[in-house]
């Protein structure tokens, strides 16, 4: 495991501090029992989402991507899109964003997309990637737009086996995106990261989870890819 950066590192920190990572006994979209669990709808304030904007676009621009527009999937992916466009903006690179519906409408404008006109090189901008069927149907309504798909930007990669119809596969579903649709993930942070904030924790209720988290780990986890 290398070592997870600073920013991934404050980025956790700053998610426990939020709520949006929390610690207990909870149960996966695949049914499995996890120590922690990340629900970034608890970044559900002005600071909070501003800060966690700031976190995206540090991720974003640090991976030399070449982009022209971001798109946010329904619904999660719709806040996150919006407010990632405004601190690029405010950094001074002023680019559009949209999303999509998800059902369409016959009256007004119509149709999936809203927003900017869907062209050029896209990034999508999502929450995490669970089984990766979210970011297929993104891929879909971009090509069938003309677009191109550039890189999924994701704030937490659980680094753990995906399970797909009741199978558990080899690879992770960051992973799988990567290799199946040949487009790059960049995720703020990761589960090398949470660990080494846990590692590290002063607060001993916090540090308490390291252990279960590492168990986690060992039954479910894929290394980096």
């Amino acid at each position: 495991m290398s070592e997870p950066s600073s920013i991934a590192q404050e980025f956790v920190r700053f998610a426990v501090d939020s709520g949006v990572i929390r610690f207990g006994s909870f149960v996966t979209k695949a049914g499995r029992q996890t120590p922690y669990f990340f629900n970034a709808g608890l970044f559900n304030d002005g600071e909070r989402l501003g800060r966690l904007a700031g976190f995206y676009a540090d991720a974003l621009l640090a991976s030399g991507i070449e982009f022209d527009m971001l798109f946010g999937p329904a619904y999660k992916g719709i806040a996150l899109a919006a407010a990632l466009a405004v601190e690029l903006a405010r950094r001074g690179r002023n680019v559009g964003f949209a999303y999509n519906r998800k059902e369409a409408k016959d009256h007004g404008e119509g149709g999936h997309l809203v927003g900017a006109p869907v062209k050029g090189r896209v990034v999508i901008v999502d929450d995490v990637i669970s089984a990766g069927t979210a970011v297929g149907e993104s891929l879909r309504l971009l090509r069938s737009a003309g677009a191109q798909p550039a890189a999924v930007l994701i704030a937490l990669d659980r680094q753990e086996k995906a399970a797909v119809a009741g199978s558990t596969l080899p690879h992770s579903a960051v992973q799988h995106v990567q290799t199946e649709h040949h487009l790059p993930v960049v995720a703020i942070a990761d589960l090398d990261a949470l660990l080494a904030v846990l590692d590290a924790a002063q607060d001993p209720e916090l540090a308490r989870w390291l252990p279960e988290v590492r168990d986690y780990r060992a039954r479910y986890g894929v290394s980096r890819a």
